[in-house]
């Protein structure tokens, strides 16, 4: 069983990540910066079509986000709470949350930008 050991400043090793994760995320996406589409992963790419035929007309269609990606890069939109995993992925030149892609749906081997990758894998992704 493994022990969450105190760290010097008191915190824990989790309580350290997530303090880092919302630094990462606000920090990202308050510079607006857009970053080139790493693409979707297979699995999720995979199982978010599945839920496209499932629930039609529900979200915006994956190929039509991907196609909204690939032509405008990406930037990072945090929601109401970090915390909770809140940290979405827009089209740069959009606005519109139904046009979000999750971090975990990123093909994080396509990353190039270390903080995002950093964020990523922060996050378990």
């Amino acid at each position: 069983m493994k022990e969450n050991i105190p760290m010097p400043s008191g915190e824990s090793e989790e309580e350290i990540k997530l303090k880092r994760v919302k630094e990462l995320a606000i920090e990202l996406s308050e510079s607006m910066e857009t970053f080139p589409f790493p693409g979707i992963n297979q699995e999720s790419y995979d199982r978010l079509k599945t839920e496209e035929e499932e629930f039609p007309g529900f979200a915006t269609p994956i190929d039509e986000l991907n196609e909204k990606f690939n032509q405008n890069g990406i930037k990072i939109v945090l929601g109401k709470t970090i915390s909770s995993g809140n940290i979405m992925v827009l089209p740069s030149n959009s606005d519109d949350l139904d046009d979000n892609l999750r971090l975990k749906h990123l093909n994080k081997n396509n990353i190039s930008d270390t903080k995002l990758l950093e964020l990523l894998e922060l996050c378990g992704f």
